[in-house]
């Protein structure tokens, strides 16, 4: 069972692919965490990422063959916010040929830009342990970390200019890829303006 989860900012991508993941018993995999995992111990990595410069496509593939090889991937993976363009498209079709799977479902999670500003504007992460909170999670002390106790605070660079032109961005980069899966027979679009747990019946209707 294998699932692309894809979707602009503040759309829940990590959390409903989080949830998804553990109804099914499959992993979640984010390419981005691949990378930053990596970096602890690739200092060619970490330079990039540090810089903000691009890592190759062929790169990211060649590190998700590896991820995927793993035993929590034998019953089946959630892509979140992968594949961004179709070389990495056409990457990823060869990988799963390689390895004989198949994408069952690409689920794209949609939501208002009005929602989408508020869930960015108005999220907190703990300066402690660095835990998210949000209008659909929020903390049960407005200041507090549930977790550890720690201060919540905004980020500062979330705001409503920086978080348009993000917005502005997914939705131009995305046209050919969702065009692509729509084309497959693959594409889910989803309103993720309900409640996270939503997700899960809602990907597995036909």
């Amino acid at each position: 069972m294998i699932y692309i989860i894809t979707g602009g900012p503040a759309t829940g991508k990590g959390t409903r692919s989080d949830i998804l993941a553990k109804a099914l018993g499959i992993a979640h995999i984010s390419t981005g965490e691949i990378l930053r995992e990596v970096a602890k111990t690739n200092s060619e990595i970490k330079d990039k990422l540090s810089k903000g410069e691009l890592i190759s496509d062929e790169i990211i593939t060649d590190l998700l063959r590896d991820r995927l090889k793993k035993d929590d991937c034998k019953k089946g993976f959630i892509l979140d916010g992968y594949p961004r363009t179709l070389n990495q498209i056409y990457l990823l079709n060869n990988l799963l040929d390689e390895m004989g799977r198949k994408i069952d479902k690409v689920i794209e999670l949609t939501a208002p830009d009005e929602l989408v500003f508020k869930r960015i504007l108005e999220r907190k992460s703990c300066s402690k342990c660095g835990r998210m909170y949000g209008i659909d999670f929020p903390p049960k002390n407005p200041e507090i970390c549930d977790d550890c106790g720690g201060k919540l605070e905004i980020r500062t660079d979330d705001t409503k200019e920086t978080l348009q032109a993000r917005i502005n961005t997914y939705k131009e980069n995305s046209k050919e890829i969702l065009k692509y899966y729509k084309d497959c027979g693959l594409l889910l679009t989803v309103d993720s303006s309900g409640h996270p747990e939503n997700i899960v019946k809602e990907a597995l209707e036909d």
